[in-house]
């Protein structure tokens, strides 16, 4: 049993009954919806058509958000509905990166996720869905589509059409349309105007290049805004963990490279840990809902990258932390032993974001996890050894093996970076994206690109780091301390892009 919809475009009127049925129906809040009507006018005067597109939850047979969420506040029914628990969302917001047609909304009063549920509550009862109710010109039909007598199965008959939002995203849309203009349903084929027919537009349309490719004469003239949920704290955490886990990467080659006292005996430790605590401390206060941190191990999704991430950086935490207590109690052999355990732990620590950045099924940009995976490494090696070097540098080690890792880091980030902006690009909303990357800002009100600046500043210390790191003259401790902030800032400025460029394409 699968509940769907057939959306008749060529009844709509565009009358928006549908959208405040639903919203009365539903308390859907102020500036939020579950379903409504996108207007995109197609032609030049006199010869204009105004195409209506009707945009919803599309009830996947294979639905992303449900596999992503971490407490299992989605699940998708034994009836096809997907359903939301609204009272055991924790606000992590990884559903709304996951849905690739942009259908879950947060409910700011709450804190919580919200969605279409197909008026579950109404079909329980043997009631149609509100807007199906209301639509004067029965444009909206529910019902089984693995049913052949159903009014779903008999539409989708008569008329031969299967028209789909996004199929290239494989999750099994159950939302089928019927007469509808391609370009209505393709996010980002159409221009977007500054401001929406009959009001201000809350966000800005995304700047994508002048040579673009768009349709000539297609605008969107009507849609909603959506937020852009994951910032700052989601750009930092990949900094952070990088650090903690690059330290630790490290740790085990620093005696074979003859690295002992404060920097090679206590640091890498000390580093992990501390990085690791900042890490987490991001990540919970970046929840809408952070006094529910705790649902994570009461009731975990282990399909959910973000729960087998948690369970990476508990376990590489809770090791470091006994490294480091075997190092206070002088059990030297068992700290040799414990950072090769945890050698492989630090590995995943640096890595599982690209998978569960994979999951984010609606951003294209991030769906490339073994290039992101080799990214996160090298990042991590590169801020690892830069964090400690400094420290090697007042112990009166010029080793060169710190330098080169942040050389090379520093040069396979550049790399992937690039590959990543320029392509090739397997979708739409990658090219989107990757043309977006070079937009964002370094702050606001600023014009130079966070991208250019920080690849920028990575590169040009880690070809300098490489360069003349590893000599023993006055310069050495000059640039090891320098290196720190500019490669952080540098690091910084570039996945504050990547993070923002990857949820500015339209979803809808």
């Amino acid at each position: 049993m699968q509940y769907g919809f057939v959306l008749d475009q060529r009844k709509c009127i565009g009358c928006h009954a549908c959208t405040v049925a639903c919203k009365s129906e539903n308390e859907v809040p102020v500036g939020s919806f579950r379903t409504w009507v996108k207007y995109t006018e197609i032609g030049t005067f006199p010869q204009v058509k105004r195409h209506f597109a009707v945009l919803r939850c599309n009830q996947c047979t294979k639905a992303p958000c449900v596999t992503i969420c971490p407490v299992n506040a989605l699940d998708k029914r034994i009836d096809g509905i997907v359903d939301l628990d609204k009272d055991a969302c924790i606000g992590c917001k990884a559903c709304m990166q996951a849905c690739p047609y942009d259908a879950i909304y947060l409910n700011e009063d709450t804190g919580g996720a919200e969605k279409c549920h197909y008026c579950a509550h109404r079909v329980e009862q043997g009631l149609r869905p509100a807007c199906e109710v209301v639509c004067p010109e029965e444009a909206i039909v529910s019902g089984d589509v693995h049913d052949p007598d159903s009014r779903v199965s008999k539409a989708l008959r008569e008329t031969g059409e299967r028209v789909v939002r996004r199929p290239e995203q494989n999750t099994g849309p159950n939302v089928f349309y019927l007469g509808v203009d391609e370009v209505s349903l393709q996010p980002g084929l159409a221009q977007e105007p500054d401001t929406w027919l009959w009001s201000e537009r809350r966000l800005p349309a995304p700047e994508f290049p002048d040579d673009f490719p768009v349709h000539p004469t297609a605008r969107t003239v009507l849609d909603v805004d959506h937020d852009v949920h994951w910032g700052a704290k989601v750009a930092a955490y990949l900094v952070t963990k990088g650090i903690a886990a690059g330290a630790s990467l490290s740790a085990p080659f620093l005696p074979l490279l003859g690295v002992r006292g404060f920097a090679g005996d206590w640091l890498p430790e000390i580093l992990a840990l501390w990085f690791t605590l900042v890490t987490v401390v991001l990540l919970v206060s970046d929840l809408k809902r952070p006094w529910l941190f705790f649902r994570l191990l009461t009731r975990p999704n282990w399909r959910s990258w973000l729960v087998k991430g948690g369970v990476v950086l508990g376990a590489f935490g809770a090791v470091t932390a006994l490294a480091l207590a075997a190092r206070v109690l002088g059990l030297d052999d068992a700290v040799v032993a414990l950072r090769w355990l945890n050698l492989p732990l630090a590995l995943m620590a640096a890595i599982y974001t690209a998978f569960l950045f994979q999951q984010c099924e609606g951003r294209d940009l991030w769906q490339a996890p073994v290039a992101l995976s080799l990214q996160l490494v090298a990042q991590a090696v590169m801020l690892g050894a830069a964090m400690l070097w400094p420290a090697l540098i007042v112990q009166g080690d010029a080793s060169f093996a710190l330098p080169l890792a942040i050389g090379l880091g520093a040069l396979v980030h550049l790399a992937v970076a690039e590959t990543k902006q320029r392509g090739p690009h397997a979708t739409a909303n990658a090219r989107q994206a990757a043309a977006l990357l070079t937009s964002i800002p370094i702050a606001p009100g600023r014009t130079a690109s966070a991208f250019r600046v920080g690849l920028t500043m990575t590169t040009l210390t880690g070809v300098l780091v490489l360069a003349l790191g590893a000599s023993a003259g006055p310069l050495a401790p000059v640039i090891a301390f320098a290196a720190v902030p500019v490669l952080l800032a540098g690091l910084m400025f570039y996945e504050q892009a990547f993070v923002r460029a990857g949820q500015l394409p339209p979803l809808s």
